[in-house]
């Protein structure tokens, strides 16, 4: 009945759980805190997968 109000595909919460389980708990943490922190009115929007272990 509302309109989906996540700016990012995937979800915040999604990326989160894939980034720890790639990237484990310090890395795949501090990608998921980036990750939440830019979701702003003057942040990114769209498809943001989560970088794969080759992709530092």
């Amino acid at each position: 009945m509302t309109p989906a109000t996540c700016r990012y595909q995937p979800t915040c919460s999604h990326y989160a759980k894939e980034a720890l389980e790639v990237h484990g708990f310090f890395k795949g943490g501090w990608l998921a805190i980036k990750r939440i922190f830019s979701c702003h009115p003057w942040g990114g929007s769209g498809f943001d997968p989560v970088p794969g272990k080759d992709d530092n």
